[in-house]
This record gives C-alpha cells, sequence and structure tokens, in this order.
C-alpha cells in the first residue's frame, strides 16, 4: 500500500499538470446537494442540463424540491438518466432535510462524524454521494472514493480493485493532511486524469504519473 509520501507525490505531480481545478461545480450547498444525487449513473453533462432545467423552473433548492410533485422533478431531471427514481430520491432526501433539519445549513452544522451517519441514513445516498455532499457542499474533509479512484491507485500503486469504499477512504485520510481544499483538489485532480489518461483504455503517452506508475513500467518491459 501507497505511503503517505507517495500519495502526496502524486497530488504534486498532478497538480503540477492540471493546475488547482476548483471542482465541485455549484453556486450554492443546495445545487451541490442536489448534483450530487443527480450524478449517479450518470454524466456531469447529463447532470448539468437537469439543474438547469430545475434553475429554470425555480426548483433548484432543497426548500422547494421538497414541496414540488415528484412528476414535475421526473420531468425536469429526466436529462440525468434513470430520472423517475432519481426523482422519488430527490424529494424525499429533500423533504427529509426540512421536516428534520429546516435547512442544509441547519444540518451541515454536525460535526462530520454525525453528519456522515445521517446522510447515509437518507434513502439513494449512499457512501460516495455522503462524502461528495459533506466535502463540497458542507465544505468538510472527508474524501471521495469513486471508480476512477480505485482504477488509478490500482495501476499507479498497485492497491487492489477488491478494496473496499472504506478501506480506500481510510488509505487517503490517514495519510495525507486532513484540510478541506486539499481532499476537494485531490479528487478533481483524479478525475481529471481518469478522463486525460487512466481511461478504462489506457493512454500512457504524456501521463503525470508515468515515472511513478507500477502499469506503466509493467507496459514499457512488455
Amino acid at each position: 500500500m501507497p505511503e503517505g509520501r507517495q500519495l502526496l507525490e502524486m497530488y504534486r505531480l498532478l497538480r503540477a499538470r492540471f493546475g488547482f481545478l476548483d471542482w465541485w461545480p455549484g453556486d450554492t450547498a443546495d445545487e451541490v446537494f442536489i448534483g450530487a444525487i443527480l450524478t449517479q449513473q450518470t454524466t456531469w453533462k447529463n447532470v448539468e442540463k437537469a439543474i438547469a432545467n430545475l434553475k429554470g423552473a425555480g426548483l433548484l433548492g432543497v426548500a422547494s424540491l421538497s414541496r414540488a410533485k415528484t412528476e414535475t422533478i421526473a420531468e425536469l431531471i429526466r436529462p440525468s438518466g434513470y430520472y423517475r427514481q432519481k426523482a422519488l430520491r430527490l424529494r424525499e432526501a429533500c423533504s427529509w432535510v426540512i421536516e428534520n433539519y429546516g435547512s442544509l445549513e441547519s444540518l451541515f452544522a454536525l460535526d462530520l462524524k454525525p453528519l456522515r451517519e445521517v446522510l447515509l441514513g437518507i434513502n439513494g445516498i449512499g457512501p460516495e454521494t455522503a462524502d461528495s455532499i459533506i466535502l463540497y457542499a458542507a465544505e468538510k474533509p472527508s474524501f471521495v472514493i469513486d471508480a476512477y479512484t480505485k482504477r488509478i491507485t490500482n495501476r499507479v500503486y498497485g492497491v487492489p480493485m477488491g478494496i473496499s469504499y472504506d478501506g480506500l477512504k481510510q488509505l487517503f485520510e490517514s495519510n495525507l493532511p486532513r484540510k478541506t481544499e486539499l481532499f476537494n483538489d485531490y479528487h478533481a485532480q483524479m478525475v481529471e486524469l481518469a478522463k486525460m489518461h487512466c481511461k478504462s483504455k489506457p493512454a500512457c503517452g504524456g501521463c503525470p504519473l508515468s515515472k511513478i506508475c507500477l502499469y506503466a513500467a509493467k507496459a514499457k518491459i512488455q
């Protein structure tokens, strides 16, 4: 397993190539919360269309969505895919927040650990979505793990693909300074690398991690 110095070196190399990425694209905590649920099983490009529709209809807010009809939400978020299921989950999640905390601001006043437990108790919010909400909307340091993170750490450092979500999350959180901005940008860097180079079929040419990557070293030998 990689150590802290190796994880920081990977981040340094990525940051040197891609610069500070300032992710997540959302103007308010409500928008990030909604986007985190909509982005499940789809691309961000599709989510942007759904968010634009909600904004145009005056429904880009937790309180307004809690009062909206599920059918109305479904039609607006159709571009995000699985729109009927997501509409139900989105309305239920927003209603739960309003009924139990009154606002996202009140919910996000919880400390990180209880906040994560609360979010994971909401139907349709799994670990990745919960951590995205905590990191990008609540602005608390909870490292987000996704399929890209697993793929990259497996190729670069040989981390087993079968590692659990919490296991990989712990690897990063226990070996990095616990800073929201670092966790935010590190995750964004991994996403960018996966789009540019570490794809399902890797494009190693010009990859900023080629000098430290086990996969790239092996490919050169073969």
